[in-house]
């Protein structure tokens, strides 16, 4: 017989990787938790879970089982909350993930207010710049910008973005200023990499029509944060999204370039799996972090980027499409 704290044990076990973790998450002794762990898969007569010495890990069986815990976990949270009544508090696990710059620039005390709002939401942020499969991963919701092929994905607009190609003052100072797309192939370019595929086609549309220029990487990463850094420190051109870069350029620390030309759309979307039930708490969550996104990007405007009485491209007359991207 499986028990609701059966359940709650496989999804922490899945959550930390780690036994002695989930253990602890729910206070149990390491030993206890291992003895349910057998019990548990002697009763379903199959493996769960692939033990090392570092990890634990959900054989494919155990992904599967996995998500029908969760969902039949989640359809229990929601009708206690409904029975509750009570909309202002809020409990069990969220699983988001975001791109990594995102996530430590803005998205950090913006849940950090969710969290203190509401103290029984057990919060996971996963960061980084690849596509999270949100069933394989386990997550509720992931932030991402740009557009993105998948239609499995249920799709909730948070705030429009574009590109913008960036550097500090010190770089410029040194390198100069491009003034066309094409100047950007004689500079050091800061390039994310999607796996092992580097995002180096960078497009724009100006004046004199559409333009599509492959720059050659400097250096490369596949993290925005620390292209960010890159470009911060003075080491190239980054061409990032203009809400991670949008303070900064308001401070002083980067310089928005090629002001007469305008980069792809990248808007931030939330993303949910099609077809799961969302409970209450996630919904929550996703209001939260739309008021703040969109606080954020009304004072940060992207013309502020440029001079009051410029009337370029950037105003979005001359907008081309979104590629997927951080």
């Amino acid at each position: 017989m499986i028990a609701l704290d059966d359940l709650r044990l496989l999804l922490a076990i899945a959550e930390h990787g780690n036994l002695s973790a989930a253990a602890r998450q729910l206070g149990l002794l390491p030993a206890t938790a291992s003895a349910a762990l057998k019990r548990i898969e002697q009763a379903l007569g199959a493996r769960l879970f692939e033990r090392s010495t570092r990890s634990v890990r959900p054989t494919d069986a155990g992904a599967a089982y996995l998500a029908s815990c969760r969902q039949a976990l989640d359809q229990l949270d929601a009708a206690a909350e409904r029975l509750a009544g009570d909309r202002s508090r809020f409990a069990g696990p969220v699983r988001l993930a975001a791109p990594s710059d995102l996530g430590r620039t803005l998205l950090r005390p913006w849940l950090d207010e969710f969290r203190d709002r509401h103290p029984a939401i057990r919060l996971t942020l996963l960061l980084g710049d690849r596509l999270a499969d949100l069933l394989r991963d386990d997550l509720d919701c992931a932030l991402r910008y740009g557009a993105l092929p998948d239609s499995a994905f249920v799709r909730r607009q948070m705030a429009p973005s574009r590109r913008v190609p960036v550097a500090s003052p010190a770089y410029l100072e040194g390198h100069g200023t491009p003034a066309a797309p094409e100047d950007l192939r004689g500079h050091r370019c800061l390039v994310l990499l999607r796996g092992q595929e580097p995002l180096n086609r960078w497009r724009f549309a100006g004046p004199m029509g559409e333009r599509s220029i492959v720059v050659e990487a400097d250096r490369a990463t596949d993290d925005g944060a620390v292209l960010r850094d890159w470009a911060l420190a003075g080491c190239g051109i980054a061409y990032k999204s203009w809400l991670d870069v949008a303070a900064d350029v308001s401070a002083g620390r980067l310089r928005p370039l090629l002001a007469d030309w305008s980069a792809e759309e990248s808007p931030l979307q939330l993303l949910f799996a099609s077809g799961r039930r969302r409970p209450l708490r996630v919904d929550a969550l996703a209001d939260h972090l739309a008021g703040r996104i969109a606080a954020h990007a009304a004072a940060h405007p992207f013309k502020a980027a440029f001079p009051a009485d410029w009337q370029g491209s950037a105003t979005g007359d001359l907008a081309i499409g979104p590629i997927a991207g951080a």
